[in-house]
């Protein structure tokens, strides 16, 4: 994959410390599936001023970027990714409980976030402790897990357009819907976010947790590199169900494979290629397909060239 022109990296290095400015970067480094070519460049993003500048900066050199997360949701090709890649991570990750609320940055883990509400005895957030990511993808996407969802307790979201303008978004006008939200409509990037909790006891707060990450442990296959749920969730029917009545427990192309444990998962079982776990997802919906006449999408990102 071509790499990014040294004008570009000139004016990256106008907001971005040297250290924090990554050419070629190789992917399989930053997503939860462990596969993944180079991308043009990666930036550890720490402030939202550096955003301000950079996207604007960015759109008018016509350089194709992406906002990184966790890359707990996220397939790129085995050849890579012409563009930049803006992380939004540990460098912006701070959490302030105020009252029964948490501001958290778009970095912070859901399972950070998470342990902060229980020390602090705030409920409500129990269900997106065992999720494997940030805050900022899980708000594009309506994370949840378990009967909760991120629209539950997502009362206001600080976001950045293409031209660097912030703004707060209310809970309403924030599009809700089954892995959806407005960031997903339109060229948005997510800053921070106020989540909404109640007053509850630390020991049984705690002791959800546990549970949950009892059942997750029991019916994911955590084992392997994943990135969770392949697929969502067709209406009325469970996409792992569908998958197994196919006969598709074990499939496998390469390393990739649909998960024993649970069909929904497509795994990296060692050595797996993007094109592999791609190679899997497509005949898994070819095969639910012509089985059901159900369309499965997937819930995980495609992004770069395979």
């Amino acid at each position: 994959m071509g790499k990014i022109s040294s004008s570009v990296l000139d004016f990256v290095r106008a907001y971005v410390p040297e250290e924090d400015i990554w050419p070629d970067e190789p992917m399989w480094k930053h997503t939860t599936f462990r596969t993944g070519g180079n991308a043009g460049c990666l930036l550890r993003v720490s402030a939202p001023q550096q955003l301000c500048a950079l996207l604007p900066g960015l759109r008018k050199r016509q350089v194709p970027f992406f906002i990184l997360g966790n890359g707990s949701n996220l397939l790129v090709g085995d050849k890579g990714y012409p563009g930049v890649m803006l992380q939004i991570g540990s460098r912006m990750s701070a959490l302030t409980v105020e009252g029964s609320c948490i501001r958290a940055q778009a970095g912070a883990l859901l399972s950070r976030i998470a342990k902060c509400a229980q020390e602090n005895g705030l409920t409500g957030f129990e269900f997106a402790s065992g999720i494997p990511g940030a805050l900022g993808g899980a708000i594009v996407m309506n994370a949840g897990a378990y009967g909760g969802e991120m629209k539950q307790v997502i009362r206001q979201v600080t976001v950045m357009d293409g031209e660097g303008t912030i703004s707060v978004l209310e809970n309403e006008a924030m599009e809700f819907g089954y892995r959806t939200s407005i960031v997903k409509k339109r060229p948005l990037t997510v800053l921070e976010a106020v989540i909404g909790l109640s007053s509850g006891d630390k020991e049984a707060i705690l002791k959800q947790m546990e549970e949950l990450a009892a059942k997750r442990m029991q019916k994911q296959p955590l084992e392997y590199p994943s990135a969770g749920s392949t697929f969502k969730r067709p209406e009325g029917f469970f996409a792992g169900k569908l998958i197994m009545e196919a006969g598709l427990s074990g499939y496998s192309v390469g390393g990739a494979r649909v998960s024993e444990k649970h069909c929904g998962f497509v795994v990296n079982t060692g050595g797996a290629s993007s094109a592999d776990v791609l190679a899997v997802i497509r005949e898994v919906q070819k095969r639910v397909k012509e089985n059901t006449g159900i369309s499965l999408e997937t819930e995980v990102v495609l992004l770069g060239d395979f």
